[in-house]
């Protein structure tokens, strides 16, 4: 970041300016630090502004409220989290109950999948994807958690500090690969019926799953140089030590071309999606209306409730991560003249988009079970339960055939 200088502002001022940070990045995620007690993370990887003694780009951000940093030897002893205990206790609540959710919902989806033949679909096996994807992000939930409260000092070791930031930030550009094909296989089905029954096979959507997880792997690579353990000049590591993007990634110009990275990963899938859906929406419009074939219109009815649940699966998705975006967009702003204030703002986006960060990995199958029968019910046998509407029709099938076997003794 080139450097900024805020607006005058009265020493007295609250938001006066008392010290300068270097602005630094990872992935996919957006966080302000504007002290050294402060720190936010969030899943993915993390925007920090922590204090630089060496040369390099330097951002002079407000104080939001602290007083000066304490001396070295005193600094652990003082470190506070960047919100209010009570409002991180509530955030940690939330985020433990979407972990169990979470972890339960994917892992019944994968379970479902593979268990019942009829649900192994080409939708499905994207969807199963999607899941696995999911449960990788709420393994590294833990460690986020931890550094949301206790950034510093980082003593789990620099290998864990860039594979659980690799693991989360490869599991986010899986899951939007896979809803972007997912959606594009859907748009071939229902646009063109035939040509989707020769090109779109198991085999090949496997193949394109893989692919899908390759190039992930291959755009968050990046994070084992981009992120590492790294300590204030002249103070001891065991009190200092943070996982953070390293100086190098600043100084190099790696943190802006993983910003970019992040921002296309987001928007143009966010783009074909659009069109994909409004051409899927306008084609099963025009056919409702020009066929009345008994067939047409069951197949036409199948689309429909696919298309619908798939639709909401996007909205989530876009829901939860434009905060993320937003936030991003404050904290850019922040350092423009009369504009200081703004970065208290991008603080709280931030913490916002944290949860709805892990949100968008439990609610999918939520999503599933309120939208398809089918996975009510295939999730129902796999736990031992019969669903209700199963009992009622076996019990109606053993009274007919009970019926019918009296009467033909009858007669």
């Amino acid at each position: 970041h080139p450097p900024r200088e805020p607006a005058p502002v009265p020493p007295s001022h609250s938001l006066a300016p008392k010290e300068t940070f270097s602005g630094t990045s990872a992935g996919s995620s957006l966080s302000v630090q504007p002290h050294p007690k402060a720190s936010l993370s969030r899943a993915g990887s993390m925007w920090n502004a922590t204090p630089s003694e060496e040369p390099g780009p330097n951002l002079t951000l407000p104080d939001l409220g602290w007083d000066a940093a304490p001396d070295n030897d005193s600094l652990v002893d003082e470190l506070l989290p960047l919100f209010p205990a009570p409002l991180l206790a509530g955030v940690t609540a939330t985020c433990v109950a979407l972990f169990v959710v979470g972890i339960a919902g994917n892992l019944l989806t994968m379970l479902v999948v593979s268990r019942f033949r009829e649900l192994r679909t080409t939708t499905n096996l994207y969807l199963s994807s999607m899941a696995f994807s999911d449960l990788l992000i709420f393994l590294c939930m833990p460690l986020d958690l931890v550094r949301l409260w206790h950034y510093r000092p980082w003593n789990l070791g620099d290998l864990l500090c860039k594979l659980f930031q690799f693991v989360s930030e490869s599991c986010t550009y899986a899951t939007v690969l896979t809803i972007t094909a997912l959606s594009v296989e859907r748009y071939f089905a229902i646009c063109f019926p035939l040509r989707a029954k020769v090109v779109v096979t198991k085999g090949r959507v496997k193949l394109v799953i893989l692919v899908i997880w390759a190039v992930a792997f291959c755009s968050a690579g990046p994070i084992f140089v981009l992120v590492g353990v790294e300590h204030e000049n002249g103070t001891d590591p065991r009190d200092t030590n943070e996982c953070r993007a390293t100086e190098f990634a600043v100084r190099s110009g790696l943190l802006t071309v993983m910003v970019w990275v992040s921002s296309v990963f987001f928007f143009l899938p966010v783009f074909c999606l659009t069109v994909l859906y409004s051409l899927i929406g306008r084609k099963l419009w025009r056919r409702r209306r020009g066929e009345a074939a008994v067939g047409a219109s069951l197949r036409d009815q199948n689309h429909k409730q696919t298309v619908k649940m798939l639709a909401v699966v996007v909205f989530a998705f876009i829901l939860c991560w434009l905060p993320f975006h937003v936030g991003r967009y404050l904290f850019s702003k922040s350092f423009e003249p009369g504009s200081l204030e703004i970065a208290q703002i991008s603080q709280y986006c931030n913490l916002v988009s944290f949860v709805l960060f892990y949100l968008s990995a439990a609610i999918n199958p939520i999503l599933y079970n309120i939208m398809s029968k089918k996975y009510r019910v295939a999730v129902f046998k796999l736990l031992g339960f019969e669903p209700f509407s199963q009992r009622k029709l076996s019990t109606l099938k053993d009274e007919s055939s009970r019926a019918w076997t009296e009467s033909s003794i009858n007669t």
